[in-house]
Parts: structure tokens; C-alpha cells; sequence
């Protein structure tokens, strides 16, 4: 299958870097949120993005120009009838995701392929919502998406070959460097970070150290880019609530038990960057 225009569903974080990435890479895009206000945000973020880039002299004016032009905004699932593939990026939330990918499966055409971008629900029972199981595949990517060059491209156990293919090379094509996973909870990038993440929190809840030099201590005794608890804040607490969360649900097993500290925090609106404040102030 040939790919020229790709579906995506979410304009937040990771909707409009997928847009970016497809668009920059000369793949047309209809992203498809919610509100006006919504798919407005997500275009000016991708905007403010490529503006940076052309001051690091990445890209130019023009490139910015076209990227722009290849991306189309709408509150309507119907504009996705282009697509060859739709990308769900919506909140980490089964119920949400099941409620978006049944409604587009009845929408777009049957051999258009269905993948969803999240970080720890099963890509299995995920497909089995859908009628076309073998067209339904993982394809999770990692924020910043135009930054980040992996991409987990994850198989049920329905996905077929010909879908994992044409993925894989859709992945190839915006630069990204894909690793094939096989369906389970987190899959493996999250599967292991997450707990780390967690793990951060315990050590703040008992104080043992301040953030600050929890952060330090792995950036520097594990050469990590960015400390767990500066990287809670930029995945977004709830996001890493979410996950753990799915983790004692699927595994069953304590040592996936979120943080009290974690869930307190979720519980007061701090989620971290998108909100202002997290563990850190922004």
C-alpha cells in the first residue's frame, strides 16, 4: 500500500508532532480533533515548531510553508475517508480509545489501516473492537515526535504482515528508526521507564533527596538526557498514572502499585508542563 495521506486523531502533543513529522517528510495530513479551538492549537504549535527550526536553519521558509500547506485541520471524522492509514492519538484511556476507533472502523474504508499511538493498552483487544483485526496495528511514537527518532510498532496478535510492513515503511519514511514489538502492557520502552518514573516518586515521597538532585543523580550516575522526575513532568503525570496503573491491572503484580504521592499529585491537577507545575514550576 502506498501511503500519501495519513489520518490523525488528536491534535494535542503527540497528534500534531506525528502531523509535523508526516508533513515535513511530504505526507498530506488531516488531523482531526474535537473543537475548532483544538485543531487551531495543534496547527499553530506545529507552526511555532518549524519557525524554530528555520532559526537553527534545519529548514526553510519554504519547507515551512509546504509542511503547513500538507496539513488540513477538521472536527469531522468524515475528512478521514482520504487516508490510507489513521493514527489514534488520543488521551490515554481505553474507553476513549474503543469509543474513537469503533467510529472511525465504520467510517473509513476497509482496507484503510487503523493504528493507535498509545503507551500501554492492549493493541489485541484494541483490534478486537474493530472489523479489520489484521488491519490494526500499534504505533506508538515518543514526545517530542519530531525530536525522537523510535517508533514501537506493535502486533496484535490478529496484525497481519502486509500491515506491519507498510507501517514499518511509513515509520522509515519520516526518518524514524521502528523496533517491532510484540503486544503486551508497555510494551518495552515503557515497560521499563515507567516503574523507573515511579520509582523516582517514592524516593521523593520518603525524602531522600530533592528533586532537584534526584534528577542530577541520574543524569549524571546513568548519563539519562533528562531526570525521571523532569521527564514525569514532560510525559505528563497522568499519563505515567495511567500506565502504572494498566500495569497492576494486566500483570497483577504489587511492584507496579503507582506511587501515593504520584496519584496525590494527579489528583491536584499538577500533570507537569501542560499544566504549569508538576514536580517542578513552569
Amino acid at each position: 500500500m502506498t501511503i500519501t495521506t495519513v489520518g490523525i486523531i488528536g491534535a494535542g502533543t503527540m497528534g500534531n508532532g506525528i502531523a509535523q513529522a508526516c508533513a515535513v517528510s511530504g505526507i498530506n495530513v488531516v488531523m482531526v480533533d474535537v473543537s475548532d479551538a483544538a485543531v487551531q492549537k495543534g496547527v499553530a504549535t506545529v507552526a511555532g515548531s518549524l519557525d524554530r527550526l528555520i532559526k537553527k536553519e534545519k529548514i526553510t521558509a519554504a519547507d515551512k510553508d509546504a509542511a503547513l500547506a500538507r496539513i488540513k485541520g477538521s472536527t469531522s471524522y468524515d475528512d478521514l475517508k482520504a487516508a490510507q492509514i489513521v493514527i489514534e492519538a488520543a488521551t490515554e484511556n481505553h474507553e476513549l480509545k474503543l469509543k474513537i476507533l469503533k467510529q472511525v472502523d465504520a467510517i473509513v474504508a476497509p482496507e484503510v489501516i487503523l493504528a493507535s499511538n498509545t503507551s500501554s493498552i492492549s493493541i489485541t483487544k484494541l483490534a478486537a473492537a474493530t472489523g479489520r483485526a489484521d488491519r490494526f496495528i500499534g504505533m506508538h511514537f515518543f514526545n517530542p515526535v519530531p525530536m525522537m527518532a523510535l517508533v514501537e510498532i506493535i502486533r496484535g496478535l490478529q496484525t497481519s504482515d502486509a500491515t506491519h510492513d507498510s507501517v514499518k515503511q511509513l515509520a522509515e519514511r519520516l526518518g524514524k528508526s521502528p523496533i517491532t514489538v510484540k503486544n503486551a502492557p508497555g510494551f518495552v520502552v515503557n515497560r521499563i521507564l515507567v516503574p523507573m518514573i515511579n520509582e523516582a516518586f517514592f524516593v521523593l515521597a520518603e525524602g531522600l533527596a530533592t528533586p532537584e538532585d534526584i534528577d542530577a543523580g541520574m543524569k549524571l550516575g546513568c548519563n539519562q538526557p533528562i531526570g525521571p522526575l523532569a521527564l514525569a513532568d514532560m510525559v505528563g503525570l497522568d499519563v505515567c498514572l495511567a500506565v502504572m496503573d494498566v500495569y497492576l491491572a494486566e500483570f497483577g503484580d504489587s511492584k507496579y502499585r503507582a506511587c501515593p504521592l504520584l496519584r496525590e499529585m494527579v489528583a491536584a491537577g499538577r500533570l507537569g508542563r501542560k499544566t504549569g507545575r508538576g514536580v517542578y514550576q513552569y
